[in-house]
């Protein structure tokens, strides 16, 4: 299966169940099929048809639908994370385990030269076995893993504690990412975690990375190369950057009713506030954050999902609510065109749970960083973004509960929204620097380039 580094390749993609992992893999199947590379793309039955309007070259990139096992716990029909809450997330981890066996198969029979995955970590030994190449592609950041998964971290001492995760492993490239006292404690519990069949989830992700024949991470080194440089002499192995990989600019308009809505606002004064399609708040906390909106006296628009015990959001909305903020504010239960709406003129401040796929739609629009981090990466995220880069502000929360208040969401979207103020001043010109350095002519296309090319040295 050798493939000279002129030639084309064929690629399998085989990403965690869940949209904000399928989507970007899919995103970088354009991006690679856009050079002439043929993609086999693997995906659950019924989701294939949820990703198929976002497949730019039907011609090149083939999506294989596979078949879920059934897992006792899940309900039926049930396939990524986004159909199912949080705490059954390890169960569709292992029905992704019990693919293997149908896996293996569809590789014999498309054999491709080398296979993208990220959470499978039996995959790396199946694919040596059948003379395949893996490469681990991570979607979230090089500072995340940096942070968590190196084997200074992991093989440190038995037992991490959260007095441990404060503060960052030995050597780590930035002494302003650390975590709160709440976070460290979330990290540490979850590091005693059984995801999927029987494994811890960091024990799962640790073999993915140390198995594989090399790293890819979607980030650039103009942003993040400090973390790529200090993970290439922990882990001993090639780490390919993809570039920012953003996504082909939308064909569709914003719909009329919500671009007539957004249309009657000033330039720059609206909130524009989302969570993904994963994130649901506690009630208190949601009720927190639509305060702060009301507080902050600015027009909003916030797509959220239904708070924890709550079936609606009608339902969820603190008391005279909706009275108050009259015209000025809407709260949305259902999927928007979030792209879309950030590029509107009106939209000043996007307040985010500093999820990978929305900082990279965020970072290349005008509109102003507040972030909100909630669990995991988006943490390591939201440092990065507000202490490294500085081009956003980070919501206080209490150092022991990791509570907010509306006071405190209404002063950092007060902080990114006022033009005199001097820490937005500093946040604007830096916002403004990263936008102008994502979008630079080329930049993209050199990255994968660049990663097209290793893919192709690596098969040999």
């Amino acid at each position: 299966m050798a493939a000279s580094p002129m030639e084309t390749l064929h690629i399998a993609m085989y990403p965690w169940f869940a949209l904000g992992h399928l989507t970007p893999f899919l995103h970088l199947s354009n991006k690679l099929a856009k050079k002439g590379h043929k993609i086999s793309f693997f995906i659950p039955t019924k989701t294939l048809p949820k990703l198929q309007p976002l497949n730019l070259f039907p011609n090149l990139i083939t999506l294989i639908p596979i078949t879920i096992p059934h897992v006792d716990g899940l309900p039926p029909a049930v396939e990524t994370t986004s159909d199912v809450p949080y705490p059954l997330h390890t169960l569709i981890m292992t029905a992704m385990d019990r693919t293997e066996p149908e896996l293996k198969l569809l590789l014999q029979a498309h054999r491709p030269h080398i296979i993208l995955f990220d959470f499978t970590h039996w995959l790396p030994r199946l694919a040596r076995q059948l003379g395949i190449k893996s490469i681990h592609y991570c979607v979230t950041s090089a500072a995340m893993i940096g942070y968590t998964l190196t084997p200074s971290r992991q093989f440190s001492k038995d037992e991490l504690t959260e007095e441990d995760l404060i503060q960052p492993p030995i050597g780590y490239p930035s002494s302003t990412i650390n975590l709160h006292l709440h976070e460290a404690r979330a990290f540490a519990s979850k590091r005693k975690w059984k995801f999927g069949s029987d494994i811890l989830f960091y024990d799962r992700q640790f073999i993915s990375f140390s198995d594989c024949d090399a790293i890819g991470f979607r980030t650039c080194h103009e942003i993040e190369g400090d973390f790529v440089t200090y993970l290439q002499k922990e882990f001993k192995k090639p780490i390919l950057l993809s570039g920012p990989v953003l996504p082909e600019p939308l064909a569709t308009n914003l719909e009329e009713k919500l671009e007539t809505w957004l249309s009657g606002f000033e330039e720059g004064s609206m909130i524009y506030c989302a969570f993904g399609s994963e994130c649901t708040l506690k009630k208190e906390q949601f009720q927190e954050l639509l305060l702060g909106f009301e507080l902050s006296g600015m027009p909003f628009f916030a797509a959220l999902k239904p708070p924890f015990g709550e079936d609606t959001i009608e339902a969820a909305l603190p008391a005279e609510f909706a009275r108050r903020v009259g015209g000025r504010g809407v709260v949305f239960g259902g999927w928007v065109q979030q792209e879309r709406i950030l590029e509107h003129p009106c939209v000043g401040c996007f307040v985010t749970h500093c999820g990978s796929g929305s900082l990279s739609e965020a970072l290349v629009n005008k509109c102003q960083l507040v972030l909100l981090p909630q669990v995991g990466d988006q943490i390591i995220n939201a440092r990065m973004m507000g202490r490294n880069l500085g081009v956003g502000v980070e919501v206080e929360k209490g150092e022991e509960d990791g509570w907010f208040s509306k006071e405190s969401v209404c002063k950092a979207v007060k902080i990114v929204m006022d033009e005199g103020n001097e820490i937005g001043k500093q946040v604007r010109r830096s916002h403004a620097q990263i936008r102008d350095l994502l979008l630079k002519k080329d930049l993209e296309e050199s990255y994968i380039y660049s990663f097209s090319q290793s893919l192709c040295d690596l098969v040999g």
